[in-house]
C-alpha cells in the first residue's frame, strides 16, 4: 500500500459511492447516532453523489426474509434505473455481483456507508483495501447498535488502512471549487445543518 493512497484527493474521476444495508430492519436497532440524523446524512450523500455524477452502488442483505427493503427516504432519491443488489453474504465484497459492479465503475476510491458500522461497513472496506482500492468510511452516514461496536469497527478499519471521513467533507472535496456551476446544487443536496448558505437564503428572498 503506497502512501499516496491516503493523500490523493477524491475527484469526480476516481470516486464511487457504495451504500451497504441501509435497511428498515437494521435501522430499528441503531443506537450510536440519532436515526433522523443518520437518514439525513445518507440521503444527502446519495443526492450529492448524483449531482456530481458519481457512480452509486447500493446493496442489501436478505431484503425479503430478514432486514427488509432500503429505507424509503433513501430509495426515493436513488436513480430509477439503479438495480439494488440483494445478497446473502455477510461481507458485501464476497458477492461477485457487488465486486463486479464496483469494478465496472473504473473507480479506485470507494466512499462507503453501511449499517452496521462494524460489519456491513467494516468488512467490505477492509476487503476492498486488501485488493488495492482505497476505502473511505463515511462515519456519520453509518450506524450500529451500541457505542462499543462503533468504536471497535472504526479502530479495526483504521488499522487496516481505511480512511475515516464524513458525508459532507467527502462531497465537498470532490466538488473542489465553490465557483463550479454545480456548487449550489451540491450544497443544497448536502443540506448541512451546521452551516447557513446565505446566498441561497438571499436568493429566496429575492424571488418573493
Amino acid at each position: 500500500m503506497s502512501a499516496n493512497q491516503f493523500t490523493e484527493r477524491l475527484t469526480r474521476g476516481n470516486a464511487a459511492v457504495v451504500i451497504v444495508d441501509h435497511q428498515v430492519g437494521l435501522y430499528s436497532g441503531v443506537r450510536d447516532i440519532a436515526v433522523g440524523e443518520l437518514k439525513h446524512n445518507v440521503v444527502a450523500l446519495a443526492k450529492a453523489a448524483r449531482v456530481l455524477s458519481l457512480p452509486l452502488v447500493v446493496t442489501t442483505t436478505a431484503a425479503d426474509s430478514m432486514w427488509g427493503p432500503v429505507i424509503p427516504e433513501l430509495a426515493a432519491v436513488l436513480p430509477d434505473d439503479l438495480a439494488i443488489i440483494d445478497r446473502s453474504t455477510v461481507n458485501a465484497w464476497d458477492d461477485p455481483r457487488v465486486r463486479a459492479t464496483i469494478r465496472a465503475t473504473g473507480r479506485d476510491k470507494l466512499i462507503i456507508a453501511g449499517i452496521s458500522t462494524e460489519v456491513c461497513l467494516t468488512f467490505p472496506a477492509i476487503s476492498a483495501t486488501a485488493e488495492g482500492l482505497t476505502a473511505y468510511a463515511v462515519v456519520d452516514a453509518s450506524g450500529t447498535f451500541w457505542q462499543a461496536k462503533r468504536e471497535a469497527g472504526l479502530l479495526r478499519m483504521q488499522q487496516a488502512g481505511v480512511v475515516p471521513i464524513d458525508y459532507s467533507t467527502a462531497m465537498v472535496e470532490i466538488l473542489a471549487d465553490n465557483a463550479d456551476p454545480l456548487a449550489s446544487d451540491v450544497y443544497a443536496a448536502l443540506d448541512m445543518p451546521f452551516a447557513v448558505l446565505v446566498g441561497q437564503i438571499a436568493a429566496g428572498f429575492t424571488k418573493r
